[in-house]
């Protein structure tokens, strides 16, 4: 996905507010061996850019000064209660180095799945997004993840899944996160074993 970006100036709060102002957002560029640079936007054309999912999760196209470079979306701050964008963040990336970037996850088929067809379980997605390590040119825009084999008492783990070529799961604190749940929604009928168990307590408290 390409983007335009312009040379910015002037920095501070009194010349980021005045650009926002003439239909600019003020955002910086960083990484890789080259200083970092301030740069300004479009408002109109990078919101509706950052309403696309890939703009979040890919690999994107920076022109600049008629050159074009390779960069990542990095941090948004957004005004609490107008539909204004405060500053964007963007990072070079290097072709000939792995990167991590958090990536959204498609889940499909949990409405074919044995939990909720036979079961009537519910299906609780624990993890919406997964960090990931790998090249650049191996960067997926998001991950898509089968459901309709869950079966009830399991869950699906990092794993389980099945990733694209060249990537890893970055998970800090656990090797192999949990990221669907799946939970019964009504209490199971007694065994044989219960239900006798059950009714020698009630002879005795006879």
């Amino acid at each position: 996905m390409k983007f335009v970006a312009f040379e910015r100036a002037k920095q501070g709060t009194g010349a980021s507010r005045r650009l926002r102002i003439t239909g600019r957002t003020p955002g910086i560029v960083y990484g890789g061996t080259a200083d970092p640079i301030l740069i300004e936007l479009d408002h109109n054309a990078l919101w509706h850019a950052l309403k696309k999912e890939s703009f979040h999760a890919s690999v994107l196209q920076m022109e600049y000064n008629g050159t074009t470079s390779e960069v990542l979306l990095r941090d948004v701050q957004y005004h609490p209660f107008k539909q204004l964008v405060l500053h964007i963040d963007f990072q070079r990336i290097d072709a000939n180095t792995k990167m991590k970037k958090k990536v959204p996850l498609h889940y499909s088929g949990e409405e074919n799945s044995p939990a909720v067809k036979i079961d009537q379980c519910l299906i609780n997605h624990i993890a919406t997004e997964l960090e990931i390590s790998c090249m650049p040119k191996d960067l997926p825009e998001f991950i898509a993840v089968d459901l309709s084999n869950l079966t009830k008492g399991h869950s699906l783990h990092a794993k389980d899944i099945t990733l694209p070529e060249g990537v890893t799961v970055v998970a800090p604190g656990t090797s192999n996160p949990v990221l669907v749940a799946v939970v019964a929604t009504k209490a199971e009928a007694p065994t044989a074993q219960e239900a006798a168990a059950a009714a020698g307590d009630n002879k005795k408290k006879k």
